[in-house]
């Protein structure tokens, strides 16, 4: 498992449309019973709406079944970046000072 950062742009006339038509509020919800993400905010950006995610992720072969949903249901663009805890970077930066050590 992986986790990673899920970031929704909705265009602006697909996401009203989406909001009159109640696809919004259902796309949002199978999204975050889908995700079970660690975290989950919504704001604007850009003029546009935004939705940040933070899942794990268990294969890459599961992107497809995270981002159609919101290419598909709101025009949206969808970026997927790896992310890390604070635990993760102290983890990573223990392990980067043992091996400079070796390779110094």
């Amino acid at each position: 498992m992986m986790r990673m950062l899920l970031k929704v742009t909705i265009d602006v006339e697909a996401g009203n449309k989406a909001i009159k038509n109640g696809d919004l509020a259902k796309i949002m919800r199978t999204a975050h019973e889908t995700l079970k993400p660690e975290a989950a905010y919504f704001l604007p950006e850009g003029g546009k709406r935004a939705a940040l995610f933070f899942f794990d992720l268990a294969s890459p072969s599961d992107i497809p079944v995270v981002a159609e949903p919101f290419f598909n249901g709101l025009n949206a663009s969808v970026e997927v970046t790896p992310a890390m805890n604070v635990q993760d970077v102290m983890a990573g930066l223990e392990r980067y000072a043992g091996s400079a050590t070796v390779h110094a």
